[in-house]
């Protein structure tokens, strides 16, 4: 992985600067509404004055605006960059291999591996940079106003995240064995003739429908105990916030707040997971890239 972001960052270094900036922006920027949305509940439920309630519906919508601005600018700059290292990725694929290795296998890495590889590099530091600074500043700010509630949303992050890394190395397994397949089913299509390599190419492809199915269940499996548990945080943050209200020990600005949190976690938590699910991905094809270059050409 260490040798996945040197090349990142050998070939991108400088335009990855504004995009790690963007993303420090746009995660403390994620805490803002939930401070200003908290202001009007507890307003609401006080004496507040109509221009107040204004003023703060205004900030609330302009830092929205504002944070998806922002987020359009760095989802238009990360798509850049990927697709000038695909180039760079394919250019060096053509010119090293495309005289002298087997046709099916350097269509595939031309197609499909250069494309995912130089993909990612658009993403490899700013995306996990904004969403773990999102879930940093949203559960912050909540612990901030209420510990307790802010250790609900920490004990619903930490098995998802256990959840994850446990089964990503099941799916890495089988993506490896996956890319191996559709090499060779793309090399035997390409240098043999179609009919004699029938029985032996259809194997190929059930391999890759086999891959693919455990990697499906893989995902769906952690999709669904990721889900468990989210309900589980809501149902406590709804329970605990009541009682602590009712003790006085809280506001019901607050307990909002923390619901509206934890819905605002949800996505920067499944980006970050599904993040990580790509570089695994990613870790792997690279590596196999690495791998054909290294060795001995081949004649088609």
């Amino acid at each position: 992985m260490l040798e996945l972001y040197k090349r990142i960052w050998i070939v991108s270094g400088r335009s990855q600067i504004l995009l790690i900036v963007l993303s420090i922006v746009i995660a403390i920027l994620a805490a803002v509404p939930l401070k200003l949305q908290k202001e009007i509940v507890n307003g609401l439920t006080g004496s507040m004055q109509q221009r107040t309630l204004l003023l703060l519906g205004a900030g609330y919508l302009g830092v929205l605006l504002l944070r998806n601005g922002l987020k359009f600018v760095l989802q238009y700059k990360s798509s850049l960059l990927s697709e000038g290292v695909i180039r760079r990725i394919r250019n060096r694929i053509y010119d090293e291999k495309a005289k002298d290795t087997e046709r099916g296998t350097v269509v595939e890495m031309i197609a499909s591996e250069a494309e995912e590889v130089g993909r990612f590099s658009g993403t490899a530091m700013a995306a996990p940079l904004m969403q773990l600074g999102t879930l940093v500043s949203v559960i912050g700010y909540i612990a901030t106003a209420q510990p307790m509630l802010g250790a609900i949303m920490v004990a619903i992050v930490v098995p998802q995240a256990a959840i994850a890394v446990a089964v990503q190395q099941r799916i890495n397994d089988r993506v490896a064995h996956r890319v191996k397949a559709l090499r060779r089913a793309t090399h035997r299509i390409a240098a043999e003739d179609i009919e004699s390599a029938g029985e032996a190419v259809r194997g190929d492809f059930d391999e890759i429908y086999e891959a693919r199915r455990r990697v499906f269940l893989f995902k769906a499996s952690s999709k669904l105990a990721m889900n468990v548990l989210t309900a589980l945080g809501t149902a406590g943050i709804l329970v605990l916030g009541g009682v602590l209200v009712i003790d006085g020990r809280t506001d019901v600005g607050t307990v909002v707040a923390a619901l509206s949190g934890l819905t605002r976690i949800a996505e920067p938590w499944r980006e970050l997971i599904a993040f990580y699910r790509d570089l695994s991905v990613v870790r792997i094809k690279f590596e196999l890239l690495l791998a054909a270059q290294s060795q001995p050409a081949q004649m088609p």
